[in-house]
């Protein structure tokens, strides 16, 4: 097995992002429920980068909040001067660091960590080159800088497209923006950028032409379009949300699960979901799920945060929230909701129910329109909900409470005080007739309306 050599990462999110109209910095916009950055801090953390620093300007304050215990180094870059500027302002962080450096993009977020092995890997080689660029061949190039190739994978050329001839711009592989390169020539080689082009900015790709000069050639790495896919735009975040779901709902089939409508299911960064797992149409993971071999989530369900044991049915139109987990073949049924709740295998929830904070025990079995009445106004509390409970349909429970095991309480019942094993609670009014009432109201009503 190849050893992925020693390297740092330079990560560029120092973009205004004005096209994104928002006053979330844009490589904190979300997909799959997470941050753009941090999808490719997870890609560089898992070849084991050494340092990672990230350069940003405008919105620094965002960006480290989001970044705290990541161990990522945030440099900033007062003001805009072009991708070359930016990287010169990581030099202070990487000083005495003598290794590989990958420089990235905040907003490009699903480059492979097998595309960034090999930039890696080809800069290592016997015939190591002096830089390594990422390209690709998007069915659109629009305004993506051209990569004009010498022989074989050496770069004769690379021109923005501001500057590109007709003929350049007819080119189809576009430069990336990223690259692998050698700290020492990184630097040494930005000195000598310039900004004689038309947008008066110091572009980092011009090191190619630098490099060349000493004789260092340059060379491409081809990647998949979709990994070197930037958001700039709402749009573009948009477009790229829908092919990270599309390949995510691919692998999810291949891995053994069923999806009904694969289109209307969404998928969080970290779903996990076991062999034989059958999920309907239009159902949600936010992040934090994990579901057992051979559950069934039915249409129109949410869930995040929790954790689904096997065989456990949830749905149609459930909402399952953060810190709830489902035991083997219990069933969550429609219009339920739960937080925090521990529902134990074989316990039964199934009809226009709340229950939060609160602990179900095996084999319970809880009526339709039931609440555990979890907020006081100031805090909140648990109940406790006995194995082989059995709640009748419309009963609040106000907590803190505990109903024993095997006791039943009478539907309708609120419940403010323990119930002990085996009993049977019941709390309400009780029950009057009056005869002929019924009657006499309606003909009163009559003789009023004919007034």
């Amino acid at each position: 097995m190849n050893v992925v050599p020693r390297f740092a990462v330079v990560i560029l999110a120092a973009g205004q992002g004005t096209r994104m109209r928002s006053d979330t910095h844009k490589v904190l916009h979300p997909i799959a429920s997470r941050p753009l950055l941090l999808h490719l801090l997870d890609r560089v953390d898992g070849i084991g980068a050494s340092k990672r620093v990230v350069v940003v300007g405008k919105g620094r304050d965002q960006v480290e909040q989001a970044l705290d215990g990541c161990g990522a180094t945030v440099v900033h870059q007062a003001e805009q001067k072009g991708t070359g500027h930016a990287v010169l302002q990581a030099r202070e962080a990487l000083e005495g660091y003598d290794g590989a450096v990958l420089v990235l993009y905040g907003d490009t977020p699903f480059v492979k960590a097998d595309t960034l092995k090999r930039m890696l890997e080809r800069l290592d080689g016997d015939d190591g080159p002096g830089v390594v660029v990422l390209a690709s061949q998007p069915d659109d190039p629009g305004a993506y800088g051209r990569i004009i190739l010498g022989k074989g994978d050496t770069i004769a050329k690379m021109v923005e497209y501001r500057d590109a001839t007709d003929d350049e711009r007819a080119v189809r592989l576009c430069n990336s923006g990223m690259m692998a390169v050698r700290c020492g020539d990184l630097f040494r080689w930005l000195g000598e950028v310039t900004n004689d082009n038309a947008a008066g900015e110091y572009y980092l790709p011009d090191i190619v032409n630098i490099a060349a000069a000493e004789g260092r050639e340059a060379v491409v790495i081809e990647g998949d379009p979709y990994e070197t896919a930037g958001v700039n735009s709402r749009a573009e975040l948009a477009h790229l949300e829908l092919e990270w779901q599309r390949r995510r709902r691919e692998e999810v089939l291949h891995e053994g699960a069923t999806l009904i409508d694969p289109e209307s299911v969404w998928f969080a960064f970290d779903t996990k979901l076991g062999r034989d797992v059958t999920v309907e149409p239009h159902v949600v993971f936010g992040p934090g799920v994990e579901v057992a071999d051979g559950a069934a989530i039915k249409a129109f369900s949410h869930i995040e945060g929790a954790i689904i044991g096997a065989r456990a049915v949830i749905g149609p139109f459930a909402r399952i929230r953060p810190g709830t987990t489902l035991g083997e073949k219990s069933k969550v049924g429609n219009f339920v909701e739960l937080k925090k709740a521990t529902v134990g295998p074989g316990a039964k929830v199934n009809h226009l129910s709340y229950v939060g904070d609160t602990e179900v025990g095996q084999g319970a079995n809880i009526g339709a329109g039931t609440i555990t009445c979890n907020y006081d106004g100031f805090g909140k509390y648990r109940t406790v909900i006995g194995e082989g409970a059995f709640i009748g349909s419309n009963t609040a429970l106000v907590a803190p409470v505990t109903i024993g095991a095997g006791a039943i309480v009478g539907a309708g019942s609120v419940i403010t005080s323990d119930v002990e094993p085996d009993s049977l609670a019941v709390e309400r009014s009780e029950q009057k007739g009056i005869a002929g009432w019924a009657r006499r109201f309606r003909e009163r009503m009559t003789r009023k309306a004919a007034e």
